[in-house]
């Protein structure tokens, strides 16, 4: 379980909250989704439930874990991809995939399931031994699921993955997404992309202002359009 609970931060030289109070549990298999406009606050959220950004207002657990106090036992049940799918550029894809698993502690069979099954379900197979400094924007983004997945971890976080893969790879990975949360995991990602978050998420908490202003279980709300909530949320923000 992930367990966020009254988390909030100001950045310095700041007055106002990039994140205010912000309470959300996510479970076993289920996929969660952040949405809203630009600057609303889900990255500064993604940022603290992986331990990159640090805080002092409220608490975020994982499996019992708290991220502040037990950053190691935490992260390493975490598996996070980007939004600007940050990798090291002078290693192969292979050797990229088997060092982060390595700093994760993986498994021999864990690593050969990550350049092999995984390298295969992404298409990107054939450029495991090329230097990713070769590799376009797509195949970057593809290397670094791999790196995020090659522990298997319980919780996967991913920031804005949608953005630059073709249409092809976007339904690959959201099918993905699904998968993996059936599969007994955690899923929490952010997305402008909504219909995406509409298919695959059972839960969608929107986030305006540093707020979260709903958070609502579609798997109850099978008529619910989010595309219509998140106009008319952002458009009585605007005229605020």
């Amino acid at each position: 379980m992930l367990k966020i609970e009254k988390y909030s931060k100001k950045y310095r030289n700041n007055d106002a909250y990039s994140a205010k109070e912000i309470d959300l549990i996510a479970e076993a298999g289920e996929v969660c989704g952040l949405v809203g406009s630009n600057g609303a606050g889900k990255s500064t959220i993604i940022k603290a439930v992986t331990g990159i950004l640090p805080f002092d207002e409220g608490t975020i657990t994982l499996e019992g874990y708290d991220i502040v106090r037990q950053p190691e036992q935490a992260k390493r049940l975490i598996g996070y991809v980007p939004d600007d799918h940050t990798v090291y550029e002078k290693l192969t894809g292979r050797e990229y995939v088997n060092y982060i698993g390595s700093l994760y502690g993986a498994s021999k069979e864990q690593k050969r399931r990550a350049v092999e099954e995984l390298a295969v379900t992404f298409g990107i197979a054939h450029a495991l031994d090329v230097q990713i400094a070769n590799y376009s924007h797509g195949m970057k983004q593809k290397i670094c699921i791999l790196g995020s997945l090659v522990h298997e971890p319980m919780l996967w976080v991913l920031d804005e993955p949608m953005v630059g893969l073709d249409p092809q790879t976007m339904i690959l990975l959201r099918n993905f997404i699904r998968k993996y949360a059936d599969d007994g995991h955690i899923v929490l990602f952010s997305s402008h992309n909504l219909d995406t978050v509409q298919k695959v998420c059972d839960k969608v908490a929107f986030i305006r202002a540093g707020e979260l202003i709903s958070l609502t279980d579609l798997r109850n709300e099978k008529d619910f359009d989010l595309e219509a909530y998140y106009l008319k949320a952002t458009e009585v923000a605007a005229n605020a």
